[in-house]
C-alpha cells in the first residue's frame, strides 16, 4: 500500500506529526503568521489588568486633586500643565535655548531637549496650545511607561507580579507628576522599554531608546551606564564580537553625551553643562549634602515641612529596597540602573525637595514589594493597595496645592 499522506492539520518531522498550531511561522504575510493587529490585541489583553489598575489609581489621584483644588479655589489645569518646570519646557519649545546676559543667572540649558521638541512638533500639527499638548504627551507616555513596567515585571516573574509592579508604580507618593507637564513619564517609558529590550536581547533598540532617554533627563546617564555595561557583559560571556550587541552598547550613551557636549560648545567651556547646573545649585558632593539635609529634618528641625519629611522617607525607603533587589538577584541591567540612579540622586548636593520625583523612574526597586504582594492573600494585598493609592492621592494634592515650592 502507498504511504498515507499527512493530514492538512499536521506536518511530519523527525519526531512524528507536528500540529499546525506549532509550525514555525512563515515569512511576513504568510498564512501561518498572525497579523500585527492580532499580536497587539493579544498584548493589550495580557496587560489589561495592569493598565486598568494603573488608570484606577491615577484617576483616584486626579479626583482628590480636583476636589481639593476646587475647595481652595485653584484651577486644575494650570497646576498640571503650566507650573514650575512645565513653564521652562514650554519656554524652550517657544523660544529655544537662551544664554542669560548675566553668567551668574540660571539658564534653560539645564533642561534636556527631547520633551520640549516633542511639544513643539506635535503642537505645530494639532490644534490647541503647547501646554495642552505637553500635558497630553505626559499622560500618553505614562500609559506607554505603564505597559513597559508591566512588560519588565511579567517577563521576570509572571503576569501577576507585573500587574502589581505597575499598580505600585502608579501609587508612588509623588505619582501625580506622571500626569503633569514634566518629563518623568517620557523618561520612564523610554527606560522601561530599554530595560525590556536588554532582557529580550534586542540590543540595537535598547541602545536607541537609551540614547533618547539621555536626551530627556540628566539621569539618563544611569540608563546609559546600565545598557552599556549589560552589553559589555554579554560580549564577554559570548567571547566573540556580536555587532548588534556592540552597537547597542555604543548607542546607549550617545544622547546624554551629545547634549552635554553641545552645551559645552554653546557655553564655550568643556564643563559647560556642569557649570550651568552649578548655577541651579546642583553639583556632585558624594552625598554629603543629602545626609546633612536628612539629619537637619529628622533630628534638629522642630517642625520640619511635611513634604520634605515625605521626600526623606522616599529616599530612605529606596535605599532600603536596593539590598532586597540584590538579594533577589535581579538582572544586571536593572541593578546597575537603579544603583546608578540612586547614586546620582543621593550624591548631588543641590536642592533637596525634588529628590523623590527624580526617583519615579526607578520602578525596579518596587519588584521585591510586588513579588510579596503577588504571593500574599488577596485581602491583605488589597488593603495595602488601597492604603498606597489613597496616600498617593493625598500626597499629590498636598504637594501641588499646599507645599509652596516645586514638586
Amino acid at each position: 500500500m502507498p504511504p498515507t499522506a499527512p493530514s492538512p492539520a499536521t506536518t511530519t518531522g523527525r519526531r512524528g506529526p507536528v500540529p499546525a498550531a506549532r509550525r514555525r511561522p512563515g515569512p511576513r504575510g504568510a498564512p501561518g503568521r498572525p497579523p500585527a493587529s492580532a499580536l497587539a490585541r493579544a498584548a493589550l489583553t495580557h496587560a489589561g489588568p495592569a493598565l486598568a489598575g494603573y488608570l484606577a489609581v491615577r484617576l483616584l489621584g486626579m479626583l482628590v486633586l480636583a476636589k481639593w483644588a476646587h475647595a481652595r479655589h485653584h484651577g486644575l489645569w494650570p497646576v498640571l500643565a503650566t507650573s514650575w518646570d512645565s513653564n521652562w519646557y514650554l519656554g524652550i519649545a517657544a523660544h529655544g535655548y537662551v544664554l542669560p546676559a548675566d553668567p551668574k543667572e540660571t539658564s534653560n540649558l539645564a533642561f534636556f531637549p527631547l520633551y520640549p521638541a516633542l511639544e513643539k512638533a506635535v503642537a505645530a500639527v494639532t490644534p490647541g496650545s503647547r501646554a495642552g499638548v505637553g500635558l497630553l504627551l505626559a499622560v500618553g507616555f505614562s500609559l506607554v511607561a505603564a505597559c513597559g513596567v508591566f512588560a519588565v515585571g511579567s517577563r521576570l516573574h509572571g503576569r501577576r507580579a507585573g500587574t502589581w509592579l505597575t499598580v505600585l508604580w502608579a501609587a508612588l507618593p509623588v505619582g501625580v507628576v506622571q500626569w503633569m507637564g514634566y518629563t518623568e513619564s517620557l523618561f520612564t517609558a523610554l527606560t522601561a522599554w530599554a530595560l525590556h529590550c536588554v532582557l529580550a536581547r534586542r540590543w540595537v533598540l535598547a541602545g536607541t531608546l537609551s540614547a533618547l532617554a539621555g536626551l530627556t533627563r540628566p539621569t539618563g546617564v544611569a540608563l546609559a551606564a546600565a545598557v552599556s555595561l549589560a552589553a559589555l557583559a554579554a560580549l564577554v560571556r559570548g567571547r566573540r564580537l556580536e555587532w548588534r550587541t556592540a552597537l547597542g552598547g555604543l548607542l546607549a550613551p550617545a544622547g546624554w553625551c551629545g547634549y552635554v557636549a553641545w552645551v559645552g560648545l554653546r557655553v564655550g567651556r568643556w564643563d559647560g553643562y556642569f557649570a550651568v547646573q552649578k548655577r541651579w545649585d546642583n553639583q556632585w558632593d558624594g552625598g554629603i549634602g543629602t545626609l546633612r539635609d536628612i539629619r537637619e529634618l529628622l533630628v534638629y528641625a522642630q517642625r520640619p515641612p511635611l513634604f520634605l519629611v515625605l521626600v526623606t522617607l522616599v529616599l530612605i525607603g529606596s535605599c532600603a529596597l536596593y539590598p532586597l533587589c540584590l538579594a533577589d538577584r535581579q538582572p544586571l541591567v536593572l541593578l546597575v540602573f537603579t544603583g546608578a540612579l540612586l547614586l546620582v540622586v543621593l550624591g548631588s548636593g543641590g536642592v533637596y525637595f525634588p529628590r523623590a520625583r527624580f526617583l519615579v523612574p526607578a520602578f525596579p526597586l518596587l519588584l521585591p514589594v510586588a513579588l510579596a504582594l503577588a504571593r500574599a492573600r488577596r485581602a491583605p494585598a488589597l488593603v495595602v493597595l488601597a492604603a498606597a493609592a489613597l496616600s498617593s492621592a493625598w500626597a499629590g494634592a498636598y504637594m501641588l496645592l499646599v507645599w509652596p515650592g516645586p514638586p
